[in-house]
């Protein structure tokens, strides 16, 4: 059975709206909820970036049904991966295993800000991989010293060790990141709903994993309400990741988006307050094969949108 999850965007709620919003997606129904995991926001306008990990935390504590997942976390250049291992470590146990991470090769709006190089995508694919594998290592609570491509480790141990496996799902968008997904990860997180991305992964896997997708609905009192909200929020999404993945900065975002129209964005983003146009986009998904949707919404008014899940979505999905 497909699940629905929210999504919990760091770029546009400060901590405690997040912990809240989170909350209210656990009463409302939603199966699981999706943090992003950025340094800054993506748009002025958005305005937020606080630490994920302890938004994570407080989620953990705060929540007992609901599953918790990253969206998507860069273990390579920011963080190194024994960090990231200790971190998911820890919030498996403290949800008591309703986590799982979401990993991937990372955006230079994020990753720059230590100073270190920004690789290319092949090299960052390589870096990730090793990421994985070093993270799967350490989860086994032993002591552990490597000498890796790019990360070494020097007698490490998790002294607080995942009960359970964690499960690590790779984001993808064309082949080679759903191979490196089928070497290194469990499953595969996707932000266009393409039924090749799954089958290419089952393929070289050898079997099938958890398969996510990210679906925006700016909904809204109405059409223009909501295409204005994600013309102000989420505007940088008009760019694939040949973009995204590259640009430096909020001003570099700004500057490369300055010409997109609200009316630009209308066959990508569903908008409005009609529940029949959001459900044809989130079958998108689930026709896709896509087993677990995470649901976005641009703006402020995140209260109203997950009622609006709740009695309007959620029930003729299910």
């Amino acid at each position: 059975m497909t699940q629905f999850g929210y999504k919990l965007m760091t770029e546009e709620h400060g901590p405690k709206a997040l912990v809240t919003n989170a909350v209210a997606a656990e009463k409302g129904g939603f199966d699981f909820v999706s943090i992003s995991d950025h340094f800054h926001p993506w748009l002025e306008a958005q305005g937020h970036a606080p630490f994920a990990w302890s938004v994570l935390g407080a989620i953990a504590h705060a929540t007992t049904r609901v599953g918790i997942t990253t969206g998507l976390t860069c273990p390579i250049i920011r963080y190194h991966p024994a960090i990231i291992a200790q971190a998911a470590a820890t919030i498996a146990i403290m949800t008591d295993n309703r986590f799982s991470l979401a990993v991937g090769a990372g955006e230079r709006l994020n990753e720059h800000v230590t100073g270190a190089l920004w690789p290319s995508t092949p090299i960052r694919h390589a870096m990730l991989g090793e990421a994985i594998d070093m993270m799967r290592m350490l989860w086994d609570g032993n002591i552990h010293s490597f000498e890796g491509a790019f990360f070494d480790l020097d007698h490490a141990q998790l002294y607080d060790a995942p009960v359970q496996p964690i499960t690590v799902t790779v984001g993808v968008s064309g082949p080679k990141s759903v191979a490196l997904a089928a070497e290194h990860g469990d499953g595969i997180m996707a932000t266009s709903p393409e039924a090749d991305l799954i089958t290419g992964f089952a393929a070289q896997k050898g079997a099938s994993g958890p398969a996510y997708g990210e679906c925006t609905l700016a909904w809204a009192a109405s059409v223009e309400e909501g295409l204005n909200n994600a013309h102000e929020r989420f505007r940088f999404s008009a760019f694939d990741w040949s973009v995204n993945s590259e640009l430096r900065d909020v001003a570099g975002f700004e500057a490369a988006s300055k010409y997109v129209r609200p009316e630009d964005l209308k066959d990508a983003i569903t908008a409005g307050p009609d529940p029949d146009v959001h459900l044809a986009a989130i079958r998108k998904w689930t026709q896709a094969g896509f087993d677990h949707v995470v649901l976005t919404c641009p703006g402020d008014d995140q209260e109203g949108f997950i009622r609006f899940c709740e009695s309007e979505l959620l029930p003729k999905l299910r």
